[in-house]
């Protein structure tokens, strides 16, 4: 057997910590952080104090909460931005920009849902606030509804619980009510094969996404447009959805999808 390359421990104990910030659905207690990262209070303050520095993490100053900072974005977004699909689709989109008059982005799934990773602006400037490495929602957008009709079920339906709550508690209408209507709705983009949405996410806002496959039939990344209503054609087969969903297309194949 080949001798195990040196390393420093201290980097790997500390690495504990932010992998479970990674992995929390949100900011932690110090006594939590510590407990699921196997360490004492006192240990986990150390190593925190030096990813604050670093930015690697930051702390609430009322909650006294942690959670992953700035740097560890950064990080994030250039990892997925290096994936295959990623580096195949984003020169492609300046052009589809230009044909569809929209502005594009890229998302993936990341530690929290689908995460934008590329912005493409079109001519036609939409006032969104929407930023890199910002999660969309499963039900209220076209990038979440797209991953979630195409990502495994047992994986996304606590999710999903959580969003049909949340809309209830603020006597929204516009969402679905029960995990059965989540489902119709996400049969409906599977059998599209794109999602849509408008006015849903952002008052005055329609938005398509279209999903890319692997060689392995797991979605990829989604190629999103979005505009304002009133010049955006929020059609099926329309001058938004087809040419979009015509380059998701492309690029599953160049991937090695071959649709049944």
């Amino acid at each position: 057997m080949s001798k195990e390359r040196a390393g420093i421990q201290s980097v790997e104990v500390g690495f504990a910590l932010l992998d479970v910030l990674s992995q929390a659905r949100a900011p932690l207690m110090l006594r939590d952080l510590a407990a699921a990262a196997g360490m004492s209070a006192a240990k986990a303050h150390r190593y925190l104090v030096s990813f604050q520095r670093l930015q690697l993490v930051v702390q609430d100053g009322v909650s006294t909460r942690y959670d992953l900072g700035p740097a560890a974005l950064k990080l994030g977004l250039a990892s997925l931005s290096r994936l295959d699909a990623v580096k195949l689709a984003r020169p492609r989109m300046t052009a589809l920009a230009e044909e569809i008059g929209q502005t594009m982005a890229l998302a993936v799934w990341g530690n929290h849902g689908p995460t934008i990773v590329h912005w493409e602006e079109s001519p036609q400037t939409v006032t969104v606030s929407l930023r890199l490495g910002d999660v969309m929602p499963l039900l209220s957008s076209a990038t979440g509804r797209c991953f979630a009709a195409f990502a495994a079920a047992d994986a996304i339906t606590p999710m999903l619980k959580e969003e049909i709550a949340r809309a209830q508690q603020q006597g929204r209408t516009d969402m679905p009510k029960t995990l059965a209507e989540a489902r119709t709705l996400l049969e409906e983009v599977r059998q599209r094969g794109a999602a849509r949405v408008v006015q849903t996410l952002f008052p005055g806002v329609a938005g398509f996404c279209a999903p890319v496959f692997d060689a392995d039939g797991h979605i990829a990344l989604g190629m999103v447009a979005l505009g304002a209503v009133g010049n955006f054609d929020a059609a099926w087969d329309g001058a938004v959805e087809k040419p979009l969903r015509a380059a998701a297309r492309q690029l599953s194949s160049d991937l090695g999808y071959r649709d049944a």
